[in-house]
């Protein structure tokens, strides 16, 4: 072949390769198809970094949630099966919580995301009261709290922001690479109470956009990249840890990240997220404040039967 020739077929190839890019990018995706009929094993991990007033990290707790979602029998509305909720406190031995082990569930799919008595996706409180851990130590509030909020976590990701949205605002308004939209989770205000942590505490959204970035591969499965972002939020907690002494908790949370949303299943493949809170608990009885300073980083990660298996 003729240098003339090389050239001329290299030009063809660049342009070949860059009409496919542009292709890529102006074309149209549907990211709100029915999720397929097929057992999904997600592995998800929360770190819950507690920082002191000059940014040094002062104590870090794990929680490693271990979750099947069953699409069989209800394609609709799976059935999720919990196989293990593993955490560890501090520098402390890793251990379980033997009264989620092997409890199921189906989250509500009510359009307010609350079923009739209030919870939130469904999940019911009582699971949650008086949790131990597999030496038989009760979680106190603050950890029973972070246990139970595992499961929110992963509905808010999994569902709400992956899913499409009853009205609009939602993943199915996204079809070109570049869409964003303001979701229909900005601004509301869910309750957050369970257990001492009274009724009328709150968590509001600020501004929740949701960004088509672009495409990703993840588990060798064509996914979209979607970005979100919770703008400025705020929360409000009345915890009462014992008669007669009231802890009222303000703050605010900024969360944001990533999710890769399979093209084809419609099953999210993996999520990053990255949450800072800052927040000052009065404690009127006592005259005293305290002031908190926390990273959450979280991972959901899709894998395999045999990786599940594995690392449970």
């Amino acid at each position: 072949m003729h240098k003339r020739d090389i050239i001329f077929f290299t030009l063809i190839l660049c342009l070949a390769a860059t009409l496919h890019a542009v292709d890529v990018h102006r074309q149209h995706y549907d990211l709100a198809g029915e999720r397929a009929a097929e057992k999904q094993y997600y592995i998800m991990e929360t770190q819950v970094s507690k920082l002191a007033a000059n940014g040094e990290l002062s104590h870090r707790d794990i929680f490693r949630l271990y979750l099947v979602a069953d699409p069989t029998q209800e394609p609709q509305q799976p059935l999720y099966h919990c196989a293990k909720m593993a955490i560890q406190f501090g520098d402390g031995a890793l251990k379980s919580v033997p009264a989620l082990a092997g409890w199921s569930y189906q989250r509500s799919n009510s359009p307010s995301g609350m079923d009739e008595k209030g919870q939130v996706f469904g999940i019911p409180h009582d699971q949650f009261a008086n949790i131990a851990d597999s030496d038989g130590q009760v979680l106190d509030q603050e950890h029973a709290y972070m246990v139970y909020n595992a499961f929110i976590d992963f509905h808010a990701f999994c569902d709400v922001f992956a899913r499409p949205v009853e009205g609009g605002h939602g993943v199915q308004d996204l079809t070109q690479i570049g869409d964003k939209i303001i979701h229909a989770a900005a601004y509301t205000e869910p309750p957050v109470h369970l257990g001492n942590i009274k009724e009328g505490s709150t968590f509001k959204n600020g501004e929740v956009t949701l960004h088509f970035k672009g495409l990703s591969l993840v588990n060798e499965k064509d996914c979209a990249l979607l970005a979100y972002d919770s703008g400025a939020s705020s929360f409000h907690m009345i915890m009462e840890p014992m008669p007669s002494m009231t802890v009222d908790t303000r703050g605010s949370s900024h969360y944001f990240g990533d999710i890769y949303l399979d093209l084809n299943s419609f099953w999210v493949q993996h999520v990053d997220m990255v949450e800072f809170v800052v927040s000052e608990s009065t404690i009127a009885s006592m005259n005293m404040k305290i002031n908190g300073f926390v990273e959450r980083q979280l991972t959901v990660r899709n894998v395999d039967v045999g990786t599940f298996e594995a690392e449970l």
